[in-house]
């Protein structure tokens, strides 16, 4: 498993993380198989957030009662959660007020007294930079969070924030697999007309991110797009899965380790939040982490997922 330090903080992170979105109806003891064979593959690094679960804090309760976690077990383990977004309205709330009360909530329910990353849920159109700025500070003075970063903002919302958020931004969340790439492929055909990948859509997002030493954490890593499903195995994709099988073989690893292997090459030293609760698919994907693609192979996916290389 690679690992590097997460710029902007004393992190030391692999670059596949495990997404705990899916875990409201698993036993204890299929929780505690699940992390186990995570941190077994090198995966220490948690994601979960307050909107994950059948109630508020679902997810993070299941795991905080699931783990009973020491002091001891809790310091090998990086956490990470979110806050921000309210499901049953006013959907969206950045507001001094409702970050500490999420944080406190998230606390209570992983049954810990810090958390190492905080990400902001999704942009709020009705953001209050100075809100912000005074939770982050709260927060990071009572030791409650140790960093902080956004999910799905923009270099302009970001920008916003930084105007009086003091402390690093240092992860942004974002979705990103072989086949749902705009983030990558606009930049391959930038000013080509006629040609819809070299539309904008994220305003050199990635780009940004690499200047700004904010690590891309990519989520939904295997799904076609937002609402089309996997696309490994699918016939929609016969050139893009004859190549993955391809190298799946060349590399003795699982399909699925290839797909993860596509975004860990980028140069962009991106973690790939991985969201199964298969330990076996868990223990797959990690090997992805080590995959050193050519940039011919990595290209070769690329096309295969109906991109073009000019």
């Amino acid at each position: 498993m690679k690992r590097f330090t997460l710029p902007g903080t004393e992190i030391e992170a692999p670059n596949v993380v495990l997404g705990l979105m899916r875990i409201p109806d698993k036993t204890d003891e299929e929780v505690r198989t699940l992390v186990k064979t995570a941190t077994d593959a090198g995966i220490d690094f948690l994601d979960l957030a307050d909107v994950y679960g059948h109630e508020v804090h679902g997810c993070e309760r299941r795991f905080g009662e699931a783990m009973r976690l020491t002091a001891a077990e809790r310091e090998r383990l990086v956490i990470q959660t979110k806050a921000g977004i309210v499901r049953d309205g006013p959907y969206f709330d950045f507001s001094y007020e409702h970050l500490i009360a999420s944080v406190d909530g998230s606390l209570e329910a992983l049954g810990t007294d810090y958390i190492d990353i905080l990400l902001l849920h999704r942009p709020d159109a009705l953001v209050e930079p100075e809100e912000v700025a005074r939770a982050f500070d709260e927060l990071a003075a009572a030791g409650k969070v140790r960093a902080f970063g956004v999910s799905n903002h923009t270099p302009r919302q970001i920008e916003l924030l930084k105007k009086h958020v003091t402390q690093p931004l240092v992860a942004n969340q974002l979705q990103l697999s072989i086949t749902h790439s705009p983030l990558i492929a606009q930049g391959t055909a930038a000013n080509m007309q006629g040609l819809d990948q070299s539309v904008s859509r994220d305003d050199g997002l990635l780009d940004y991110c690499r200047l700004n030493d904010i690590t891309v954490q990519a989520w939904s890593p295997f799904q076609a797009g937002f609402f089309d499903g996997p696309f490994l195995d699918s016939p929609k994709y016969p050139e893009l899965n004859a190549s993955i099988g391809r190298l799946a073989e060349k590399y003795g690893v699982p399909p699925i380790a290839i797909a993860v292997a596509w975004i860990t090459r980028h140069p962009a030293n991106m973690q790939v939040v991985i969201g199964t609760t298969t330990p076996e698919r868990v223990a797959a994907s990690a090997q992805g982490s080590d995959v050193p693609l050519t940039r011919a192979e990595w290209y070769e996916l690329f096309r295969g997922a109906g991109y073009t290389v000019p």
